[in-house]
C-alpha cells in the first residue's frame, strides 16, 4: 500500500490542496501585473512588450516551482510522511531539481517519490500542465493584442487603406469589404 495510514494521507492532502491554492494565487497575481504592465508601457515597442511577457510568465513558474520544492522539503524532512527512493535528494537543491522536472512533466524518473511525496508529486504534474497551457494562452492573448502595433514592412504612407495586394480588400456580400461584418459597423460595436 501507498501510506502506512490514514493520517500520513490526509497530511499529503492537505499539502497538496494548499499547494495547489498557492501556485494558482501566485500564477493569477503574475499574470495581473503583466497584464498591467503592457498596457502602461505603451512607450515600449511591442516586441519589448512580448519579451516582458513571456519572461516575465518564465519567472512566475520559477517562483511556482521553487515554492513546490519548499513543500517536498515540508513533506519529507518535517512531517515524515514521504520520501524519495532511487537517486538520492538531499536538501532543497535536489528537491528543486525533482520538481522542475515533476512541474514541466519531463520525469527523468532517477529519483521516486514514496508515500505522500508521491502523492504530491503527481498533484504538482498536474498544476504545470495547467499554468504552462496557462501561460501559453495568455502569451498569445497579449501577442494578438500588440500584434497591429508593429509596424507594416513595404507599406508606404499612402497605403493605409489598401490590403497587402495593392488593391482596397476583397468584396463580401451585400458591398461590404473584407474585415466588415454585421457586429464591425459603428452601431453594432461593443467596446
Amino acid at each position: 500500500m501507498v501510506f502506512e495510514d490514514l493520517t500520513a494521507l490526509l497530511a499529503a492532502m492537505a499539502v497538496a490542496v494548499v499547494m495547489v491554492a498557492v501556485t494558482i494565487l501566485i500564477h493569477y497575481e503574475a499574470l495581473r501585473i503583466i497584464s498591467d504592465w503592457i498596457d502602461r508601457l505603451d512607450w515600449a515597442p511591442p516586441r519589448r512588450r512580448l519579451l516582458l511577457v513571456i519572461f516575465a510568465c518564465f519567472g512566475a513558474h520559477t517562483v511556482e516551482v521553487w515554492v513546490w520544492a519548499v513543500a517536498y522539503d515540508f513533506v519529507v524532512g518535517v512531517l515524515k510522511v514521504g520520501r524519495f527512493a532511487g537517486e538520492p535528494l538531499n536538501g532543497l537543491d535536489g528537491y528543486l531539481y525533482f520538481s522542475v522536472v515533476t512541474y514541466t512533466s519531463l520525469g527523468f524518473g532517477d529519483a521516486l517519490p514514496v508515500g505522500g511525496a508521491r502523492l504530491l508529486a503527481g498533484v504538482e504534474a498536474l498544476v504545470g500542465l495547467l499554468l504552462i497551457g496557462w501561460s501559453a494562452s495568455f502569451t498569445y492573448l497579449a501577442m494578438e493584442k500588440l500584434w497591429d502595433l508593429h509596424p507594416r514592412r513595404g507599406r508606404r504612407k499612402g497605403d493605409k487603406g489598401k490590403d497587402d495586394k495593392g488593391g482596397e480588400g476583397e468584396k463580401k456580400g451585400d458591398g461590404e469589404k473584407e474585415g466588415e461584418g454585421a457586429g464591425d459597423r459603428a452601431g453594432d460595436r461593443r467596446d
